[in-house]
């Protein structure tokens, strides 16, 4: 092999109570990168497509390089890779757009030179490239797009990272208005302190949403999908975010939340179809706005990062 791509999905990073701990994937959208191996040594950026000329090439910058040279370095690999990107995800979408790229690259590297590291052990170098992308080494994005499902973070040190229980027929409806919010920027926006009642009340939504998974207990999910840390601070950003979380109840969703730090919004619901009419909704209220959407209704993506051509 001299080349191989991969894809790598979007996600839904915090899912409203576990902030920086929880993230799930959809399906369909995301990145794709092709990584090949080159006469010269080191890793380059040699080509991006779909980001309109803002990213950078630079391999400290960019996330792609960014973790895939912390990759060969682990593994002590001395020859060249070149990396191409092609975007599929906007940016500052709060899709996990710079971890999409960051895990395609990595799932493409480490196949091309031999799978010499299983995929859970990619993380740590996804993160750092997020820490690059947003200031922060969070995996709440990274962590699901490379494995799939929802995932739980337990603890960043040392990382522990398990995957959750889908129930079957879950669906996902994602709103992403056409406008941008940098991740950076909606971190300064957040609390540095949290109130003791307020701790409590997030653990047990934490907790009631994990055994909602588990017990494929629909009610349970839905009562346990509230955010009282960063959602009250972040909503106020986004257009249209408080009547949709109101009005996509009334035909049978779950509830919805801020997918990541925004400005997109995350429905979750028990079918397709419940899914379909909470994407109608939505579309009624930014039609009102005045302000044009994006939405995609989506099965939650249980296999993560994948390989789709080696050459």
């Amino acid at each position: 092999m001299k080349k191989v791509t991969a894809f790598a999905p979007a996600t839904v990073a915090n899912v409203s109570c576990g902030f920086d701990i929880l993230g799930f994937a959809v399906e369909e959208l995301g990145d794709k990168v092709a990584v090949s191996l080159s006469d010269e040594p080191g890793v380059r950026v040699v080509k991006i497509e779909g980001d309109g000329g803002r990213l950078p090439y630079e391999t400290d910058k960019n996330t792609c390089s960014v973790a895939v040279k912390a990759f060969i370095e682990e593994i002590g690999y001395k020859g060249g890779l070149e990396i191409e990107l092609f975007k599929g995800l906007p940016l500052g979408s709060g899709m996990g757009s710079s971890a999409a790229s960051s895990v395609a690259a990595l799932e493409a590297a480490n196949q091309l030179l031999g799978n010499p590291l299983e995929k859970k052990a990619l993380l740590p170098f996804a993160m750092k490239a997020e820490g690059v992308a947003c200031g922060a080494e969070h995996a709440d994005n990274v962590a699901p797009s490379l494995l799939g499902g929802f995932v739980l973070i337990r603890s960043y040190k040392p990382l522990d990272v398990t995957k959750l229980h889908v129930p079957p027929g879950l669906y996902c409806t994602l709103v992403h208005p056409h406008l941008e919010l940098n991740t950076a920027d909606s971190r300064s926006v957040l609390r540095q302190q949290v109130p003791l009642k307020d701790a409590i009340i997030q653990s047990g939504n934490i907790a009631g949403l994990v055994a909602g998974l588990f017990q494929e207990d629909m009610g349970l999910i839905s009562r346990s999908l509230q955010d009282v840390i960063a959602e009250p601070s972040r909503s106020v950003l986004i257009p249209g975010f408080d009547e949709i979380k109101k009005s996509v109840k009334s035909v049978g969703a779950l509830g919805a939340g801020i997918s990541g730090s925004g400005p997109t919004t995350f429905i979750l619901s028990p079918s397709r179809e419940v899914a379909e009419r909470a994407s109608e909704i939505c579309q009624e209220v930014f039609n009102k706005i005045g302000l044009e959407v994006d939405l995609y209704v989506s099965a939650v993506n249980v296999k993560g990062t994948y390989v789709i051509n080696k050459a």
